[in-house]
């Protein structure tokens, strides 16, 4: 192997000395792939038939030798794995649970306590047979995930439709899904009406309308209608690909209490073997004691302090959470996102697109004066607007086609920032904006427009050289769900609600009112969010952000926990937050915050269970009241709950 250079050979050495298989990522899954599990069980039954077969030996034939010599048969297989690992873990001074198992069923062997030796090897290889059960059961979610998205599509080229392989398929083929079958890839719809139920990847239990122009996603099931949907990107970079990779790696980042207990682990081994051998030597040395009765009871205590509880309490919480999490549409990109999330005291939203519907629409018209009616007003304004891409623009344009108003052709448009803009239309120089187009505007105008903007609307003044001729009232309506969602979380614990908005501070009092939120900073540039979320740290400890992923990721990134809303179709949502809501959904945040603060728990629970365990068989070793088959049972029994209650998160709902 040349330096700084490592082929697959060498990986694979290395990978073989921890106890892993490794493959290429592309290699195609192996007949054998299971050998690994199916050879334990094998190995756990060889080892439970030469423990029954020892204890009738030596009660029902008197036959000791054949007895002995069925325990050190149960002794040597059902430890098998175990030893290698210990072989492995000494020369580089890892003196892990394979290593204190190991001296406990060798030293056994020495003092002749053969049955003991046989059956806590047997009881070890069932504790890691079960717990290679239950965490492969934590992660099996992920893989039924792998195989949402079919393997090929029926791809048109040249006129001809044919069923092609998803590594085949290339940006811009078109692909014809009938109804009842699942997309292969991502894309937009180029022809065709339907509704697609997108559950597998936004965890939205209602099918969405889907039409030309529209994004679909691969995993996701057409469920009526033709569509032809032009491909938009490889098979590696699907949502559902970046989804599958995103998970897989947040299981593999270690979190805050994992790292404790791995850091505890390492302190808390050597200190457990040192007193074993304190145990073991001095009573016998010091005080001419017999040796066997201490040696046992070293041993015993090896095997009863071994961490193995502890060490698996907190990875399987985590794998389970994360898991349960993708499955309901929110990609939580780590274990310390995770835990972050359970412990937020406040949380901050973005207005415009989460905490509204993010498209505003047209509420009032109102002339001001005998000579303008509503339809010029509209027709004006429109006029206007029509060469402007904000969206208020839009809204205006939007109710003139609604109401089927003709709109004059205008020129010499200019917008003016922050303000509004102007246009000559018919002859005359019109301006459209806020009260800061208008300084000139008269009192009753000015209490007329506050009155709208009390009620959550933005006003637009539409007015010629001499001054406003009409408003016009635009809001963002408030999401349906957004009170019971804010409400829901202070049930699941979060204390704060605060809205984080561009837009000025009567539509942000009004809309806080509407759905309960505690407080507001409004008139806020993107970069005032930093400073808006850093005065929200500094003031309740813990907080999240939920924003769009785009506009608001600076303050995603400064927030304890940034949250991007309907991620699934923004690969900027998914990159710049710590957790993604795949669907446009408010209703998967209280989820994901009761689900982050139930991982908590359990995580807190399962690490003082192992604790509590272990000092309780620690302080039975002392008085001889603990054997080693009883020890090896007290710890393969807490490894097992804490496995299962962690593994309860999968269920969580």
């Amino acid at each position: 192997m040349i330096e700084g250079v490592a082929d697959l050979e060498a990986i694979r050495k290395e990978g073989k000395a921890e106890n892993y298989m490794i493959e290429p990522a592309d290699a195609p899954a192996r007949s054998g792939a299971s050998a690994g599990p199916d050879w334990e069980k094998r190995r756990v039954l060889v080892a439970l038939a030469a423990v029954i077969m020892g204890y009738i030996a030596e009660s029902v034939l008197a036959a000791q030798v054949v007895g002995i010599t069925a325990f050190v048969v149960a002794a040597i297989v059902g430890g098998w794995s175990n030893y290698r690992k210990a072989i492995r873990a000494i020369p580089r001074r890892d003196l892990n649970m394979s290593v204190l198992m190991s001296v406990a069923v060798i030293g056994a062997v020495a003092l002749g306590e053969y049955e003991e030796a046989g059956v806590v090897a047997l009881l070890f290889g069932v504790s890691e047979m079960l717990e290679g059960w239950t965490m492969d059961r934590a992660r099996r979610s992920i893989r039924e995930l792998m195989d949402i998205a079919p393997r090929s599509a029926r791809v048109e080229r040249g006129g001809v439709v044919s069923d092609v392989s998803v590594e085949e398929i290339v940006v811009d083929d078109i692909m014809h899904v009938r109804p009842g079958e699942k997309l292969a890839m991502d894309g937009v719809v180029t022809s065709g009406v339907s509704s697609v139920n997108q559950a597998a990847i936004t965890g939205e239990s209602i099918p969405v309308e889907k039409a030309v122009g529209d994004e679909v996603y691969a995993g996701t099931l057409n469920v009526q209608g033709l569509l032809r949907v032009q491909v938009t990107k490889r098979v590696e970079d699907t949502t559902i690909a970046k989804i599958i990779h995103m998970v897989e790696d947040a299981q593999a980042h270690r979190a805050p209490s994992q790292a404790f207990v791995e850091r505890f682990a390492a302190i808390y081994t050597p200190i457990v073997i040192g007193l074993a051998a304190g145990i073991a030597l001095l009573p016998p040395l010091l005080a001419g004691q017999s040796w066997e009765p201490w040696v046992y009871r070293g041993l015993t205590l090896l095997v009863v302090s071994c961490p193995c509880a502890l060490v698996v309490s907190t990875p399987v919480a985590i794998v389970s959470a994360i898991s349960n999490a993708a499955k309901r549409g929110v990609l939580i990109k780590g274990g310390v996102y995770l835990e972050q999330m359970g412990s937020v005291t406040a949380i901050a939203f973005d207005k415009t697109g989460t905490l509204t519907i993010g498209s505003p629409a047209v509420t009032d018209v109102v002339p001001l004066g005998d000579n303008a009616p509503v339809v010029s007003v509209l027709a004006d304004a429109a006029a206007i607007e029509r060469h402007s891409e904000h969206p208020l623009a839009k809204a205006v344009l939007d109710e003139a086609d609604r109401q089927g108003i003709a709109v004059p052709e205008s020129h010499d448009f200019k917008a003016t920032f922050g303000a509004g803009a102007s246009a000559t239309v018919d002859g005359r120089r019109l301006r459209i904006g806020s009260l800061k187009l208008f300084p000139e505007v008269a009192d009753d105008v000015r209490a007329q427009v506050i009155a709208l903007e009390s009620e959550g609307k933005t006003v637009l003044l539409l007015g010629d050289e001499s001054g406003p001729l009409g408003l016009i009232a635009v809001a963002d309506r408030v999401r349906e769900d957004a009170p019971s969602v804010i409400s829901d979380l202070r049930k699941a614990g979060v204390e704060h609600a605060v809205i984080l908005t561009g837009d000025n501070e009567r539509v942000a009092a009004s809309v806080a009112a509407q759905v309960g939120a505690d407080r507001f900073e409004a008139s806020l540039l993107p970069q005032d969010k930093v400073g808006a979320v850093k005065t929200l740290l500094a003031d309740y400890g813990k907080v999240a952000m939920v924003g769009d992923g785009v506009n608001d990721a600076p303050a995603l990134a400064t927030a304890t926990v940034g949250i991007a809303m309907g991620g699934a179709g923004s690969d900027t949502a998914l990159e710049t937050a710590d957790i993604a809501l795949l669907s446009d959904d408010l209703s998967q945040l209280p989820f994901t915050v009761s689900l982050s603060r139930a991982a908590l728990n359990t995580i807190r629970v399962n690490i003082a269970f192992s604790l509590g365990i272990k000092l309780i068989a620690v302080l039975a070793v002392f008085p001889g009241w603990l054997t080693l088959w009883l020890a090896i049972l007290a710890d393969m029994g807490a490894s097992v709950l804490v496995t299962l209650n962690g593994v309860r998160l999968l269920r969580y709902r």
